[in-house]
């Protein structure tokens, strides 16, 4: 159950960083409450992952799963830039939690 709150939190990191976005681009205030209630429930989930996952596994893939979803939701949803350069590194950063994931 703790890879699944894993999981969840890392989306939620998702979903926070989509909410930063959307309130960069409008200014609407609502944007500031959905990104303060997806942070805590990302690190509330993240607290529930490390229950039974090491810190150092937890916090990696955490922070690869926000990492890789906010570039691939800024490509896709927001037209930012995809350079193969930027394609590469983060594919790096999902076979690193890949690894740490076969390791644990």
């Amino acid at each position: 159950m703790s890879w699944v709150y894993l999981l969840f939190a890392g989306c939620m990191e998702i979903v926070g960083v989509i909410a930063m976005k959307k309130y960069n681009l409008t200014g609407r205030k609502i944007f500031l409450f959905g990104i303060f209630v997806q942070f805590v429930l990302s690190l509330a989930l993240l607290s529930l992952a490390m229950k039974g996952i090491a810190m150092a596994t937890a916090y990696a893939i955490w922070t690869g799963i926000g990492a890789a979803g906010g570039v691939f939701v800024g490509i896709v949803f927001f037209k930012e830039d995809k350079s193969i350069k930027k394609l590469f590194f983060i594919t790096l950063i999902i076979a690193s939690a890949v690894g740490l994931k076969a390791l644990s």
